[in-house]
């Protein structure tokens, strides 16, 4: 059996996520068994709204959403992150 390393305490939420998404997790947590949840009652933490864009923009992020196989919404939200310095 794999011995894992220790999960450190966190002083913050940002600390938390710098942590994780630099380390390999599988040196952290046994993945073997795992148990299946389900949250059917969570509510979308997200908001419709409504902006204006140019069709001739909204065609080109289409085109590249439809390359990269994804929803060009998501491609959309994906930008404003970027644009934001937020990673995902």
């Amino acid at each position: 059996m794999k011995r894992l390393k220790k999960i450190p305490k966190f002083k913050s939420e940002k600390e938390e996520r710098e942590f994780w998404q630099n380390v390999d997790s599988t040196q952290y947590v046994d993945y073997t068994n795992l148990e299946k949840w389900s949250f059917p009652n969570l509510k979308l933490t997200s908001r419709s709204v409504t902006i204006r864009i140019p069709e001739t923009i909204i065609e080109k992020v289409k085109i590249k959403a439809n390359r990269m196989n994804m929803p060009y919404q998501t491609l959309i939200k994906q930008f404003i992150y970027k644009g934001l310095g937020i990673n995902l």
